[in-house]
């Protein structure tokens, strides 16, 4: 008797400013996923935030993302979008491919753990964490790990008075800086300040984006670039982390245009591995798998680094090479050409293997829950 395929449920779209981001990370994993291994469900959400019907989600899929291109009227939920017509059934896994707002700050990790549906990722905690980058700095200040100098100011405080904000970040920190959402991912809503008259106009871009600004000090210093590195983290209490890689930005920094629009001579280049010691690359990759398990992450995260060059001081003293944890993502970009997969790809590990990878660990992390007590 044939084994029974494992069914998989892949969940894309959702109201976030990187819905478009999700369609090209669930095309891709429903291009190289097993079908001898797996039934496979697509699970659609609206960027109006409605849940979709199976061939409605096909349709989302398509070149047409525009509501029109969805036919049914009916609400669903996730047990409804994921069942056979007439027959009830749910998926045994679902792997949300939600970047962003609603996918990646742990308000769908909390709808499985309700549902108690095995997924992929990050739990509610870990999810949010990663989101929040004021939280995650903290939990990265707590674990000890290097960051750059930054604080976190809050809308309401910036529009109610933007001249003591202005004061109190020129007080803090040095231009230039960059001033962040903190919550949001693909470098949506980042600017680069370089002087006051940027600052505002950064500000109340950040502010329209997220309650909370974060607003960092530039790595290096006025005139220094700093090297972007990525590491992939894959695991569950005993995370392993990838080889080295680097982003050189076709921009002055990795922002959203950088990092999805630009193509051809223009675009971004990534190198894999990295030019880097063998001092420097364990360094960063021990630093990938503590700040993997200071924000209590699992399944994946991609951890993001800056470092600031060697250099020599206004005095002619010597210094040396500075490696700073920038961010960590939860749900990575996961098209065959995002960084996450080609880091693995790089380690020995295929696309199509890490997504199998990635299921195997949900179902770790759904069966090692239920070892826990919930009631008296």
């Amino acid at each position: 008797m044939a084994k029974k395929k494992l069914r998989v449920g892949i969940l894309f779209g959702g109201k976030s400013g990187e819905h478009e981001i999700s369609l090209r990370s669930a095309r891709s994993i429903l291009k190289a996923i097993d079908g001898k291994k797996y039934d496979v469900v697509e699970l659609g959400i609206t960027q109006q935030g409605r849940w979709l019907a199976s061939g409605d989600s096909q349709a989302l899929l398509g070149e047409s993302t525009t509501p029109a291109a969805v036919t049914s009227e009916k609400s669903l939920t996730i047990a409804s979008a994921a069942a056979e017509p007439g027959s009830g059934a749910g998926v045994d896994v679902v792997f949300p491919v939600l970047h962003g707002t609603f996918g990646e700050d742990g308000t769908i990790q909390g709808l499985f753990e309700l549902a108690d549906i095995p997924y992929v990722g990050s739990g509610v905690l870990g999810s949010s964490a990663g989101m929040d980058k004021d939280a995650m700095k903290r939990m990265f200040f707590a674990a000890g790990l290097p960051q750059t100098p930054h604080i976190t100011l809050l809308r309401s405080e910036w529009r109610a008075d933007p001249k003591k904000s202005t004061r109190l970040i020129e007080k803090s920190l040095t231009y230039p800086l960059f001033v962040k959402p903190a919550n949001l991912g693909s470098s949506v809503g980042i600017s680069k300040v370089k002087q006051r008259a940027d600052l505002a106009p950064a500000m109340d871009l950040a502010a329209s984006f997220d309650r909370k600004i974060v607003i960092e000090q530039g790595v290096g210093g006025p005139g220094v670039k700093p090297r972007e590195l990525e590491v992939a983290v894959l695991g569950n209490d005993t995370p392993e982390a990838s080889i080295v890689g680097e982003i050189v930005p076709a921009k002055e920094f990795y922002d959203y245009e950088a990092k999805y629009e630009l193509n051809g001579a223009d675009e971004s280049v990534s190198i894999i591995p990295a030019k880097l010691t063998a001092a420097e690359s364990k360094k960063i990759r021990a630093m990938a798998i503590a700040a993997f398990r200071a924000c209590d992450c699992s399944g994946l995260a991609r951890v993001d680094f800056l470092m600031a060059p060697a250099r020599r001081s206004k005095k002619g003293k010597a210094r040396p090479a500075e490696i700073l944890l920038n961010e960590i993502n939860t749900m990575p970009g996961f098209t065959s050409i995002s960084m996450y997969p080609k880091l693995w790809q790089a380690s020995g590990l295929t696309y199509k293997k890490l997504i199998d990878r990635l299921i195997e660990l949900a179902l770790e992390r759904h069966k090692e829950k239920q070892q826990t007590t919930f009631t008296r």
